[in-house]
């Protein structure tokens, strides 16, 4: 008997409806363990995956689209009527006529002001470093010096390259940089992570020959690596936390394969103030001949000087033989202007994968350090202007402020009913979570007193990011904050603020719904209501 008979034969007993029901099952089976369980992932988050993958499908179903479609609908209306607050007489087109410079300056000062008072009082979350006016007019002086220049042309601008490798170098001496240590200037933290990522994937593809790279980071890592992983078709692999917030090195080593381009580790990370072991990371990187970033964007300009005061801090920097590149953040310990930072290598050779070089392009010969063509010449000269006008004993002093005030701030934390900390931070970012009350709730309530703060989650809490406009409020956000704990427990089921939409956001387990969520609020950005909606709405 011929195979095709057979098998005619056999399932000749079973309806068609059967046989087709139980072939697509066997695909779908066959399809969940090839994409999900060949991943790098536990079984936990092959679980949440695989949950996730279900209640996608399953609101896809018309019975249960329009109903979802209607809850986020709901959503989205919450945030719009947020953001539409702060959109007062908007401009659809250029006005015919110029608008008078006392006019145009007196509209921008207005806005300004109506913005200020949050961040110099010192109620905002990070954001603002120093804000301080003399400061302040020194690299606005600078900027405009300089507004008109580009370091895309340096025969024009050969102060743009001077600017430059002085702040690199700057930078590399106070992260304990040998004359090896080289770098270059980006416009900011993120664009120093993308690069380290470029610049790592085709090292390995040209020195190693990986062709399918692996990132290894900390769970606990910005953002910023998801988005080199994103653009730059790197495979992100993620290792959990410990109980202390460190990344668990037993599982990070475990995950070290022929396809690892480098491991990464923050110094402090983001979501909780915690320093990685970078030493122990150090040590995997040399037994494995691998590359270590140490992601210092936040605690760059400030650990140093902590250290060398006599504060905790472990080893982090180029001290460490393993480390083979640093970022770290002139905008923000470093009290420079919006939009600057610093990516340093071990060597030339690392950095030389930085580069882009189009050799053939009618144009000519175009070359670029990073990201962007033509950059701004006033930020870099801003920057600049701002670590020589404070100068070490500014961070010096600036340090030992913003160190005091985390002492008092942990201190009072501990000691709060109801909270309880995450992990024990050495820098300036505290984070803490409630226990008897909803951390979004308590979160809700500090807003409504005016305070600016990082909700965070997985796990759920919130944090403070220290800068100099905390130094003499610590009392006042203690105080504010245990309010804020008792008002949330006489109010267990409040409706409004960001506590049910952001709590909602945390648990979802379909993160392709919290995606479409976030991209109507970033489309929310760059729109205004039009005249006659505007009419109608009055």
């Amino acid at each position: 008997m011929s195979v095709k008979n057979y098998i005619n034969q056999t399932l000749s007993h079973y309806e068609p409806y059967k046989i087709f029901l139980g072939g697509a099952s066997l695909v779908a089976l066959a399809w969940v363990s090839s994409h999900f369980l060949s991943s790098d992932k536990d079984f936990r988050e092959i679980a949440n995956d695989i949950f996730g993958f279900l209640i996608k499908k399953a609101r896809a179903l018309p019975v249960l689209s329009s109903k979802v479609r209607e809850e986020c609908q709901k959503i989205s209306a919450k945030v719009e009527d947020k953001v539409r607050e702060t959109d007062t007489n908007p401009l659809y087109e250029l006005p015919d006529e110029p608008i008078d410079p006392s006019e145009l300056i007196a509209k921008m000062e207005a806005l300004r002001d109506a913005e200020e008072f949050h961040w110099r009082q010192g109620f905002v979350s990070g954001a603002v470093y120093s804000g301080d006016d003399n400061l302040k007019e020194i690299t606005t002086k600078a900027y405009g010096l300089f507004v008109h220049c580009n370091p895309l042309h340096l025969d024009i601008f050969p102060s743009m390259r001077k600017f430059e490798a002085e702040v690199v170098r700057f930078t590399k001496r106070m992260l304990s940089g040998g004359d090896g240590v080289c770098g270059v200037m980006t416009a900011g933290g993120t664009e120093s992570l993308l690069m380290t990522v470029k610049a790592y994937r085709d090292y390995a593809k040209e020195k190693r020959g990986i062709t399918r790279p692996e990132l290894i980071i900390p769970l606990s890592c910005h953002a910023a690596f998801d988005k080199a992983a994103c653009y730059f078709n790197v495979k992100l692999i993620k290792i959990p936390l410990n109980s202390d917030m460190k990344v668990d090195l037993k599982q990070l080593k475990s995950k070290i394969t022929s396809n690892t381009i480098a491991i990464v580790g923050s110094a402090p990370g983001f979501p909780h103030g915690v320093i990685d072991d970078i030493q122990s990371l150090s040590a995997i990187a040399l037994e494995h001949n691998i590359p270590l970033h140490v992601d210092s964007c936040l605690g760059g300009f400030i650990l140093p000087w902590a250290r060398e005061l006599g504060y905790p801090i472990p080893p982090f920097d180029f001290s460490l033989p393993g480390v083979t590149s640093m970022s770290c953040d002139t905008h923000k310990y470093g009290f420079a202007p919006k939009g600057s930072s610093v990516l340093l290598f071990k060597n030339l050779e690392y950095r030389h994968y930085l580069y882009f070089v189009a050799t053939d392009w009618p144009g000519g010969i175009y070359p670029s350090p990073g990201l962007p063509g033509s950059r701004p010449g006033g930020l870099i000269a801003a920057c600049w202007a701002a670590l020589l006008s404070t100068g070490k004993k500014g961070y010096r002093e600036a340090t030992i402020r913003i160190m005091q005030s985390q002492k008092k701030i942990k201190e009072g934390l501990k000691n709060m009913q109801d909270v309880v900390l995450i992990g024990d931070s050495q820098t300036p970012v505290i984070a803490w979570t409630t226990t008897r009350v909803g951390i979004y709730s308590v979160a809700d309530y500090m807003n409504k007193k005016g305070w600016h703060l990082n909700s965070l989650h997985k796990p759920s809490c919130m944090h403070i990011c220290l800068t100099l406009r905390h130094c003499g409020r610590e009392e006042a956000f203690l105080n504010d904050l245990a309010e804020s704990i008792q008002e949330a427990k006489n109010n267990p089921n409040l409706k409004d603020g960001s506590a049910p939409i952001y709590g909602m956001m945390a648990t979802i387990p379909d993160r392709s719904l919290v995606k479409e969520m976030v991209w109507s609020y970033i489309c929310l950005l760059y729109t205004s209501p039009s005249p006659r909606d505007r009419q109608k709405s009055r």
